[in-house]
């Protein structure tokens, strides 16, 4: 699937957020912090990544519609976009 660069720089973007995110989880758990102040940091996490998901689920959608023919050469259908969605719904 070959996706536009400004979209797979918002992906990047955001999977380093939250990879910045997760290592504060740990350094919380380090020093014994709060469990629900972690729980709280693992949600907005959490969130982040389904976020991201969901841009590359709509980003294969979108790639699908615009050439259907260049996605079947590819081995992309609708059926496939429509299984990664259900796979993060």
């Amino acid at each position: 699937m070959e996706l536009p660069e400004d979209t797979i720089a918002d992906l990047q973007r955001r999977l380093r957020r939250a990879e910045g995110q997760v290592r504060g989880v740990q350094q919380m758990l380090a020093e014994g912090r709060d469990c629900r102040d972690i729980v709280t940091q693992l949600s907005a996490v959490t969130k982040a990544l389904e976020q991201t998901s969901f841009l590359l689920v709509a980003a294969g959608l979108t790639w699908c519609v615009s050439d259907p023919e260049r996605a079947a050469a590819e081995g992309y259908s609708m059926d496939d976009v429509k299984k990664m969605f259900l796979k993060i719904a």
